[in-house]
Protein backbone atom coordinates (compact mmCIF):
# COMPACT_ATOMS: atom_id res chain seq x y z
CA UNK A 1 0.00 0.00 0.00
CA UNK A 2 1.14 3.55 -0.80
CA UNK A 3 0.65 6.48 1.54
CA UNK A 4 1.67 10.14 1.85
CA UNK A 5 3.25 11.59 4.98
CA UNK A 6 3.05 15.31 5.63
CA UNK A 7 6.19 16.04 7.67
CA UNK A 8 6.39 19.39 9.43
CA UNK A 9 8.30 21.35 12.04
CA UNK A 10 5.68 21.26 14.77
CA UNK A 11 4.73 23.75 17.44
CA UNK A 12 3.20 24.06 20.91
CA UNK A 13 -0.54 24.11 21.44
CA UNK A 14 -0.68 25.08 25.12
CA UNK A 15 1.39 27.34 27.41
CA UNK A 16 3.05 24.44 29.26
CA UNK A 17 4.32 23.06 25.94
CA UNK A 18 6.18 26.20 24.89
CA UNK A 19 9.52 25.91 26.72
CA UNK A 20 9.88 22.13 26.20
CA UNK A 21 9.21 22.72 22.51
CA UNK A 22 11.83 25.48 22.26
CA UNK A 23 14.39 23.35 24.11
CA UNK A 24 13.86 20.53 21.60
CA UNK A 25 14.25 22.92 18.69
CA UNK A 26 17.61 24.29 19.88
CA UNK A 27 18.87 21.10 21.52
CA UNK A 28 22.66 20.96 21.66
CA UNK A 29 23.23 24.49 20.35
CA UNK A 30 23.97 26.18 23.65
CA UNK A 31 21.19 28.77 23.41
CA UNK A 32 20.73 30.32 26.89
CA UNK A 33 17.44 29.89 28.71
CA UNK A 34 17.05 33.67 28.88
CA UNK A 35 16.94 33.85 25.09
CA UNK A 36 14.40 31.02 24.93
CA UNK A 37 12.25 32.84 27.49
CA UNK A 38 12.15 35.90 25.22
CA UNK A 39 11.03 33.78 22.26
CA UNK A 40 8.51 31.99 24.48
CA UNK A 41 6.73 35.31 25.03
CA UNK A 42 5.81 35.35 21.34
CA UNK A 43 3.85 32.14 21.90
CA UNK A 44 2.46 33.14 25.29
CA UNK A 45 1.03 36.30 23.74
CA UNK A 46 -1.01 33.99 21.50
CA UNK A 47 -2.24 31.72 24.26
CA UNK A 48 0.80 29.44 24.09
CA UNK A 49 -0.30 28.13 20.73
CA UNK A 50 1.59 28.17 17.45
CA UNK A 51 -0.55 28.48 14.32
CA UNK A 52 1.41 25.82 12.45
CA UNK A 53 -0.47 22.71 13.62
CA UNK A 54 -3.81 24.24 12.71
CA UNK A 55 -2.43 25.16 9.31
CA UNK A 56 -1.25 21.58 8.82
CA UNK A 57 -4.64 20.15 9.78
CA UNK A 58 -6.22 22.29 7.09
CA UNK A 59 -3.56 21.31 4.56
CA UNK A 60 -4.14 17.64 5.36
CA UNK A 61 -7.84 18.09 4.66
CA UNK A 62 -7.06 19.84 1.38
CA UNK A 63 -4.63 17.12 0.29
CA UNK A 64 -7.25 14.50 1.13
CA UNK A 65 -9.88 16.35 -0.87
CA UNK A 66 -7.57 16.69 -3.89
CA UNK A 67 -6.70 12.99 -3.79
CA UNK A 68 -10.39 12.11 -3.52
CA UNK A 69 -11.11 14.32 -6.54
CA UNK A 70 -8.59 12.23 -8.47
CA UNK A 71 -10.06 8.96 -7.24
CA UNK A 72 -6.98 8.10 -5.16
CA UNK A 73 -7.71 6.61 -1.73
CA UNK A 74 -4.19 6.29 -0.35
CA UNK A 75 -3.89 7.40 3.30
CA UNK A 76 -2.48 10.82 4.17
CA UNK A 77 -0.58 10.79 7.48
CA UNK A 78 1.00 13.58 9.49
CA UNK A 79 4.09 13.76 11.68
CA UNK A 80 6.17 16.53 13.26
CA UNK A 81 9.83 16.86 14.16
CA UNK A 82 9.41 18.85 17.37
CA UNK A 83 5.90 18.27 18.71
CA UNK A 84 2.96 15.89 18.61
CA UNK A 85 1.89 14.23 16.40
CA UNK A 86 5.44 12.83 16.39
CA UNK A 87 7.16 11.46 13.31
CA UNK A 88 7.77 8.16 15.09
CA UNK A 89 4.04 7.82 15.79
CA UNK A 90 3.29 8.48 12.12
CA UNK A 91 5.67 5.68 11.10
CA UNK A 92 3.99 3.29 13.52
CA UNK A 93 0.63 4.32 12.08
CA UNK A 94 1.91 3.59 8.57
CA UNK A 95 3.07 0.14 9.64
CA UNK A 96 -0.27 -0.61 11.33
CA UNK A 97 -2.07 0.30 8.10
CA UNK A 98 0.13 -2.03 6.08
CA UNK A 99 1.87 0.75 4.20
CA UNK A 100 4.87 -0.45 2.21
CA UNK A 101 5.73 2.74 0.30
CA UNK A 102 5.62 6.13 2.00
CA UNK A 103 6.11 9.40 0.14
CA UNK A 104 7.13 12.29 2.39
CA UNK A 105 6.06 15.86 1.68
CA UNK A 106 7.87 18.39 3.87
CA UNK A 107 6.32 21.76 4.70
CA UNK A 108 9.60 23.51 3.92
CA UNK A 109 9.92 24.48 0.27
CA UNK A 110 13.56 25.48 -0.25
CA UNK A 111 16.96 23.84 -0.54
CA UNK A 112 19.12 24.13 2.58
CA UNK A 113 20.23 22.01 5.50
CA UNK A 114 17.49 23.17 7.87
CA UNK A 115 14.71 22.91 5.27
CA UNK A 116 15.68 19.62 3.63
CA UNK A 117 18.55 17.50 4.90
CA UNK A 118 17.63 17.95 8.57
CA UNK A 119 14.25 16.39 7.80
CA UNK A 120 16.04 13.53 6.04
CA UNK A 121 18.18 13.03 9.14
CA UNK A 122 15.09 12.94 11.33
CA UNK A 123 13.54 10.34 9.03
CA UNK A 124 16.63 8.16 9.39
CA UNK A 125 16.57 8.51 13.18
CA UNK A 126 12.83 7.75 13.34
CA UNK A 127 13.22 4.59 11.23
CA UNK A 128 16.10 3.49 13.44
CA UNK A 129 14.06 4.10 16.58
CA UNK A 130 10.86 2.44 15.39
CA UNK A 131 12.30 -0.39 13.33
CA UNK A 132 9.47 0.14 10.84
CA UNK A 133 10.02 -1.66 7.52
CA UNK A 134 8.70 0.79 4.92
CA UNK A 135 10.21 2.19 1.75
CA UNK A 136 10.49 5.97 2.14
CA UNK A 137 10.91 8.53 -0.61
CA UNK A 138 10.84 12.30 -0.18
CA UNK A 139 9.49 14.97 -2.49
CA UNK A 140 12.32 17.33 -3.45
CA UNK A 141 12.21 20.99 -2.38
CA UNK A 142 9.47 22.55 -4.49
CA UNK A 143 9.61 26.34 -4.14
CA UNK A 144 10.46 26.82 -7.82
CA UNK A 145 7.67 24.49 -8.99
CA UNK A 146 4.95 26.01 -11.20
CA UNK A 147 2.18 25.52 -8.62
CA UNK A 148 4.08 27.29 -5.84
CA UNK A 149 4.94 30.21 -8.11
CA UNK A 150 1.36 30.39 -9.46
CA UNK A 151 -0.07 30.53 -5.94
CA UNK A 152 2.42 33.17 -4.79
CA UNK A 153 1.75 35.23 -7.92
CA UNK A 154 -2.03 35.06 -7.58
CA UNK A 155 -1.88 36.10 -3.94
CA UNK A 156 0.39 39.04 -4.75
CA UNK A 157 -1.96 40.19 -7.50
CA UNK A 158 -4.90 40.11 -5.11
CA UNK A 159 -3.01 42.18 -2.56
CA UNK A 160 -1.52 44.76 -4.93
CA UNK A 161 -4.54 45.40 -7.17
CA UNK A 162 -6.51 47.58 -4.69
CA UNK A 163 -3.37 49.57 -3.87
CA UNK A 164 -2.81 50.34 -7.55
CA UNK A 165 -6.50 51.20 -7.90
CA UNK A 166 -5.93 53.95 -5.31
CA UNK A 167 -3.16 55.42 -7.45
CA UNK A 168 -0.27 54.15 -5.32
CA UNK A 169 2.72 52.08 -6.45
CA UNK A 170 3.93 49.77 -3.67
CA UNK A 171 7.39 48.31 -3.24
CA UNK A 172 7.23 44.51 -2.92
CA UNK A 173 9.50 43.09 -0.21
CA UNK A 174 9.74 39.32 -0.44
CA UNK A 175 10.49 37.91 3.01
CA UNK A 176 12.02 34.64 4.09
CA UNK A 177 13.74 33.08 7.10
CA UNK A 178 17.36 34.16 7.46
CA UNK A 179 19.96 31.39 7.75
CA UNK A 180 23.71 31.44 8.46
CA UNK A 181 25.71 32.49 5.42
CA UNK A 182 27.66 29.22 5.60
CA UNK A 183 24.40 27.25 5.36
CA UNK A 184 23.43 29.15 2.23
CA UNK A 185 26.92 28.80 0.78
CA UNK A 186 26.74 24.99 1.05
CA UNK A 187 23.08 24.59 0.09
CA UNK A 188 22.20 22.55 -2.99
CA UNK A 189 24.02 19.61 -4.60
CA UNK A 190 27.58 18.96 -3.53
CA UNK A 191 28.93 20.24 -6.84
CA UNK A 192 30.66 23.32 -5.46
CA UNK A 193 28.09 25.81 -6.78
CA UNK A 194 26.19 26.30 -3.53
CA UNK A 195 23.98 29.25 -2.58
CA UNK A 196 20.87 27.30 -3.63
CA UNK A 197 18.78 28.77 -0.80
CA UNK A 198 19.25 32.38 -1.87
CA UNK A 199 19.30 31.52 -5.58
CA UNK A 200 15.94 29.75 -5.37
CA UNK A 201 14.40 32.65 -3.48
CA UNK A 202 15.69 35.07 -6.11
CA UNK A 203 14.23 32.87 -8.85
CA UNK A 204 10.82 32.68 -7.17
CA UNK A 205 10.75 36.41 -6.44
CA UNK A 206 11.67 37.29 -10.03
CA UNK A 207 9.01 34.99 -11.52
CA UNK A 208 6.31 36.14 -9.11
CA UNK A 209 7.10 39.82 -9.64
CA UNK A 210 7.14 39.43 -13.43
CA UNK A 211 3.94 37.38 -13.51
CA UNK A 212 2.06 39.72 -11.21
CA UNK A 213 3.21 42.77 -13.15
CA UNK A 214 2.00 41.25 -16.42
CA UNK A 215 -1.40 40.40 -14.96
CA UNK A 216 -1.80 43.84 -13.41
CA UNK A 217 -0.46 45.73 -16.41
CA UNK A 218 1.95 47.57 -14.14
CA UNK A 219 5.65 47.64 -13.37
CA UNK A 220 6.40 46.36 -9.87
CA UNK A 221 9.66 46.90 -8.02
CA UNK A 222 10.75 44.27 -5.53
CA UNK A 223 13.56 42.90 -3.42
CA UNK A 224 14.28 40.21 -0.81
CA UNK A 225 14.65 40.75 2.96
CA UNK A 226 14.99 38.35 5.87
CA UNK A 227 13.47 37.74 9.28
CA UNK A 228 13.90 35.53 12.34
CA UNK A 229 17.67 35.63 12.71
CA UNK A 230 18.60 33.63 15.83
CA UNK A 231 22.38 33.11 15.78
CA UNK A 232 25.09 34.84 17.81
CA UNK A 233 26.02 38.38 16.72
CA UNK A 234 29.46 37.30 15.49
CA UNK A 235 28.02 34.73 13.08
CA UNK A 236 27.10 36.15 9.64
CA UNK A 237 23.48 35.53 8.63
CA UNK A 238 21.69 36.52 5.45
CA UNK A 239 20.70 40.20 5.36
CA UNK A 240 19.07 42.71 5.21
CA UNK A 241 16.71 42.26 8.12
CA UNK A 242 13.22 43.26 7.07
CA UNK A 243 12.89 45.83 9.87
CA UNK A 244 16.18 47.49 8.96
CA UNK A 245 15.20 47.52 5.31
CA UNK A 246 11.83 49.16 6.05
CA UNK A 247 13.66 51.99 7.77
CA UNK A 248 15.95 52.42 4.76
CA UNK A 249 13.03 52.40 2.34
CA UNK A 250 11.26 55.07 4.37
CA UNK A 251 14.40 57.20 4.29
CA UNK A 252 14.41 56.81 0.49
CA UNK A 253 10.86 58.14 0.30
CA UNK A 254 8.97 54.86 -0.15
CA UNK A 255 5.47 55.17 1.30
CA UNK A 256 3.81 51.84 0.41
CA UNK A 257 5.22 48.33 0.94
CA UNK A 258 3.76 44.90 0.35
CA UNK A 259 5.40 42.16 2.43
CA UNK A 260 5.28 38.81 0.63
CA UNK A 261 6.42 35.83 2.81
CA UNK A 262 7.50 33.55 -0.03
CA UNK A 263 9.86 31.70 2.33
CA UNK A 264 6.97 30.19 4.29
CA UNK A 265 4.35 27.68 3.19
CA UNK A 266 1.88 28.72 5.90
CA UNK A 267 1.49 31.11 8.82
CA UNK A 268 4.33 29.99 11.06
CA UNK A 269 5.18 31.97 14.18
CA UNK A 270 7.80 33.74 12.06
CA UNK A 271 4.97 35.13 9.95
CA UNK A 272 2.41 36.04 12.59
CA UNK A 273 4.97 37.54 14.98
CA UNK A 274 8.01 38.63 12.95
CA UNK A 275 5.92 40.09 10.13
CA UNK A 276 2.36 40.72 11.36
CA UNK A 277 3.53 42.11 14.70
CA UNK A 278 7.11 43.37 14.42
CA UNK A 279 7.54 44.33 10.75
CA UNK A 280 4.12 45.96 10.39
CA UNK A 281 4.79 47.86 13.61
CA UNK A 282 8.14 49.01 12.23
CA UNK A 283 6.44 50.15 9.04
CA UNK A 284 3.95 52.26 10.98
CA UNK A 285 6.75 53.76 13.06
CA UNK A 286 8.70 54.88 9.98
CA UNK A 287 5.64 56.18 8.12
CA UNK A 288 5.13 53.37 5.62
CA UNK A 289 1.72 51.91 4.75
CA UNK A 290 2.41 48.16 4.68
CA UNK A 291 0.27 45.09 4.10
CA UNK A 292 1.15 41.41 4.17
CA UNK A 293 0.38 38.93 1.38
CA UNK A 294 -1.16 35.61 2.53
CA UNK A 295 1.08 32.55 2.53
CA UNK A 296 0.49 29.98 -0.23
CA UNK A 297 -1.01 27.65 2.42
CA UNK A 298 -4.30 26.45 1.02
CA UNK A 299 -4.20 28.00 -2.45
CA UNK A 300 -5.61 25.42 -4.89
CA UNK A 301 -2.62 25.65 -7.24
CA UNK A 302 -0.27 24.90 -4.37
CA UNK A 303 -2.32 21.95 -3.12
CA UNK A 304 -2.53 20.51 -6.64
CA UNK A 305 1.23 20.90 -7.00
CA UNK A 306 1.93 19.01 -3.77
CA UNK A 307 -0.31 16.15 -4.87
CA UNK A 308 1.31 16.07 -8.31
CA UNK A 309 4.72 15.80 -6.70
CA UNK A 310 3.61 13.19 -4.18
CA UNK A 311 2.19 10.97 -6.93
CA UNK A 312 5.25 11.31 -9.18
CA UNK A 313 8.47 9.33 -8.90
CA UNK A 314 10.60 11.07 -6.27
CA UNK A 315 14.30 11.37 -7.01
CA UNK A 316 16.80 11.13 -4.11
CA UNK A 317 18.77 14.20 -3.13
CA UNK A 318 22.17 14.52 -4.78
CA UNK A 319 25.33 13.37 -3.05
CA UNK A 320 26.71 15.96 -0.65
CA UNK A 321 23.52 18.01 -0.82
CA UNK A 322 22.98 20.63 1.91
CA UNK A 323 25.47 19.13 4.40
CA UNK A 324 25.20 19.21 8.18
CA UNK A 325 28.03 21.58 9.11
CA UNK A 326 27.97 20.66 12.81
CA UNK A 327 28.11 16.86 12.73
CA UNK A 328 27.65 14.07 10.21
CA UNK A 329 24.38 12.18 10.72
CA UNK A 330 22.69 9.45 8.66
CA UNK A 331 20.00 10.73 6.29
CA UNK A 332 17.40 8.94 4.19
CA UNK A 333 16.23 9.74 0.66
CA UNK A 334 19.62 10.79 -0.69
CA UNK A 335 22.49 9.39 -2.71
CA UNK A 336 24.86 9.71 0.25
Amino acid sequence: MNAILLLSFGGPEAPDEVMPFLRRVVGGRGIPEERLAVVAEHYVARGGRSPINGENRRLLADLRAELDRRGDDRPVLWGNRNSAPWLTDALHEAADLGVTDLTVVVTSAYRSYSSCRQYREDLAAAVEETGVDVRITKVAPYATSPGFVEAATDLLVGTVRPILANGRAPRVVFVTHSVPVTMDETSGPGDGEGWAYSRDHADVARRVLTGAGERLGAHLDGEIAYCSRSGPPQQPWLEPDVNVRLGELAADGVTDVVLHPIGFVSDHMEVVHDLDAEALSTARAVGIDAVRVPTVGRHPAFVRQLVDLALATAEPCAAGCCPNLRAARPALCGRD
